[in-house]
């Protein structure tokens, strides 16, 4: 559960950024409907691409013998986009999101920039989950009245180091470690 609502709430902060950068950089008017786009946003990134991206992949996939290393690289650029264009309009018609102007400036370039956006998260992801995990955890153990932050003294709920190569990442381990605790 931790991990998901981590996840919700760092796409969700990195969303609005991209909603405004979309309001600065096109005719669309973003407002302060920012905030509720960003949860359609996010939620539309959490549940819709995956199903549209796999039905999409699924169908390139029969005529990949077909194409070229290029052709293919143009086809995977061309279904991120769809996506990206088809998660815009669910943003546009499900919030206050008013995209004005040429057909170019409010259809094309916003999932564009949304792309960009997912490309640039895809790199950073990891980081900025961990920092929100971190400030989930101090927020949790002040509603419980527990100390927040490290206090150096390790808890009974510690993993103790691994004495054998076991073949998982530290990321792997956190992960398991997480479906423990919840």
């Amino acid at each position: 559960m931790k991990a998901w609502i981590v996840r919700f709430v760092s796409l969700y902060v990195f969303n609005v950024v991209v909603l405004l950068v979309i309001g600065l950089l096109t005719p669309a008017h973003v407002g302060w409907a920012v905030l509720w786009a960003s949860v359609i946003l996010t939620l539309a990134e959490l549940v819709v691409k995956p199903l549209l991206h796999g039905a999409f992949r699924r169908s390139a996939a029969k005529s990949a013998g077909d194409r070229t290393r290029a052709g293919e690289a143009v086809v995977q650029a061309l279904i991120v986009l769809a996506v990206a264009a088809i998660i815009w309009v669910i943003t546009l018609v499900l919030t206050g999101v008013d995209a004005r102007g040429s057909w170019f400036w409010a259809y094309v370039l916003p999932p564009i920039i949304i792309a960009i956006g997912w490309a640039v998260y895809a790199r950073i992801d990891d980081r900025i989950e961990a920092k929100a995990g971190t400030y989930y955890d101090r927020t949790t153990a002040g509603l419980r009245g527990e100390r927040g932050g490290d206090t150096g003294i390790p808890s009974a709920s510690a993993t103790p180091p691994a004495t054998a190569d076991d073949g998982l990442t530290p990321e792997q381990r956190k992960m398991l470690d997480d479906l423990g605790k919840s």
